[in-house]
């Protein structure tokens, strides 16, 4: 059952983006870089793996009435239809995922 909320869309991506970069960002982007991210924009906790249904899942048990806002860790979307995700800013990439094109 859907839970119904106060929030537009856009105040749900507002209020998580601002959650992510004030609270969440600096501890959990380095480890857990490309995961998928689901913070509850009401009580601000947030759930980190790589399975959306589940993480859902997670989240509601914490909060049944959690108004859930998704991202990957690192990107500016959790995913991309028809184009390649790339990072917010390739200094943040770990150095793993960085590659050299072979010439």
């Amino acid at each position: 059952m859907m839970t119904q909320t106060q929030y537009t869309p856009d105040e749900v991506v507002e209020r998580g983006k601002t959650l992510y970069e004030q609270n969440i960002r600096s501890h959990v982007e380095k480890q857990n870089f490309g995961k998928l991210l689901m913070v509850d924009i009401t009580t601000g906790e947030y759930v980190i793996g790589e399975e959306r249904i589940e993480m859902s899942r997670r989240a509601h048990e914490k909060n049944p009435d959690a108004v859930l806002f998704g991202m990957r860790v690192g990107y500016p979307a959790a995913a991309a239809i028809g184009a390649t995700l790339r990072p917010l800013s390739e200094s943040d990439r770990p150095q793993w995922r960085v590659k050299e094109s072979a010439k």
